[in-house]
């Protein structure tokens, strides 16, 4: 049997090979040759080929209200540029007889993070047969061997659970290094990396969707040197998005809620002022953002807007529109907390023409 693992040394990821005799089964540690699976896993974890894949979830996300992820909407960021989702956590993956049927119909895919086997050998020699594995615990290193286990635990209440990471190549990945272990039903795992409701709210934030921020205009597209152009959204453009995601057969969840706070206006210029003068305009009681723009307004100076000082030249201003979302937390234990506010950015054609007579 030959296989291969990933470690990691001190400096970066390398690979380590063993030569054992024996079986034709093998790990690929990479992780990117995977037998697709022939429907065993039952619990989720599986790419759109059907493979068991560890940067695939069992979390479900869903969106009790505001934008579903339908039609022009896209993901925030983050203002805080050293946030970053959570990098890999473990969750239940089989039971024992759905992992007696993967490894009966098929029996490939990851075992881990950073470990695959193929073929029944491995899997067979260790969930079935008892024989120990090599374990890569970086929190626990005296467990580089892991026990096994007889016939896949049937009779007994509880999953196998498996590290998962959006991100296998992130070098914290490796925090959950264990190959799939056993819990019993209504215990977690001792390890810092056990999936709280915070983890499962981290998650959910990647997944709000917003939609885009075209900003109503007067003048509409085109602005006349040194007169203000009135910017506005009306009520009920925007609405709050909540964003839910559970972790099936642990009762944990997390709702995520992405509330809008302000707009802020980059006129894509120098040879521009914003109003107010830190381009940021609040969002109104009702929901709005500045004031639409009326007749006999032209010479006043809008709560929200910009008054452009150079005519274009060709190519039109680009009219950047950023919404501020505040991101808050509600989790199923109780827990609540913030995290960092998210943003989106549109961007739209200003083109700005020397003052002439007009009628407005």
């Amino acid at each position: 049997m030959t296989w291969h693992k990933r470690v990691l040394s001190t400096l970066a990821v390398t690979a380590l090979a063993v030569t054992l005799p024996t079986t034709s089964a093998h790990a690929v540690g990479v992780g990117n040759d995977k037998k697709p699976s022939d429907g065993g896993n039952a619990t989720g974890n599986a790419g759109s080929d059907g493979t068991l894949s560890a940067s695939v979830s069992n979390i479900r996300v869903t969106y009790p209200s505001g934008a579903d992820g339908g039609g022009k909407k896209g993901n925030l960021g983050t203002v805080d540029p050293d946030w970053k989702p959570p990098a890999c956590w473990y969750e239940p993956a089989f039971t024992p007889g759905q992992l007696k049927k993967f490894v009966d119909t098929d029996g490939g895919g990851d075992v881990g993070i950073h470990e695959s086997w193929i073929g029944k050998g491995l899997w067979t020699d260790h969930y079935r047969d008892g024989k120990p594995a090599d374990n890569f615990d970086l929190h626990s290193p005296e467990n580089s061997v892991a026990e096994g286990y007889k016939n896949y635990n049937l009779g007994k209440d509880g999953y196998f659970w498996r590290g998962v990471a959006p991100d296998p190549n992130d070098d914290k990945s490796w925090d959950c290094g264990r190959i799939m272990f056993w819990v019993d039903a209504g215990e977690v795992p001792n390890d810092p990396n056990f999936p709280t409701p915070q983890t499962l709210a981290e998650y959910a934030y990647d997944k709000v969707k917003v939609p885009e921020t075209e900003v109503e205009l007067k003048p509409a597209a085109k602005s006349t040197v040194n007169l203000p152009t009135w910017v506005w959204l009306d009520k009920g453009t925007f609405k709050d998005v909540k964003v839910r995601a559970a972790l099936p057969n642990t009762g944990l969840w997390a709702e995520t809620t992405a509330k809008p706070v302000a707009l802020h206006l980059n006129p894509g210029t120098d040879d521009a002022e914003v109003f107010p003068s830190s381009g940021d305009c609040a969002i109104n009681d009702d929901g709005s953002i500045g004031t639409p723009y009326t007749k006999g307004n032209a010479d006043k100076t809008p709560p929200c807007g910009i008054r452009y000082l150079r005519a274009t030249d060709g190519a039109p201003y680009q009219l950047s529109a950023s919404v501020t979302w505040k991101i808050t937390w509600e989790g199923s234990d109780g827990s609540a907390g913030d995290l960092p506010d998210g943003t989106f950015e549109t961007t739209q054609d200003m083109n700005v023409q020397e003052i002439q007579s007009i009628n407005r």
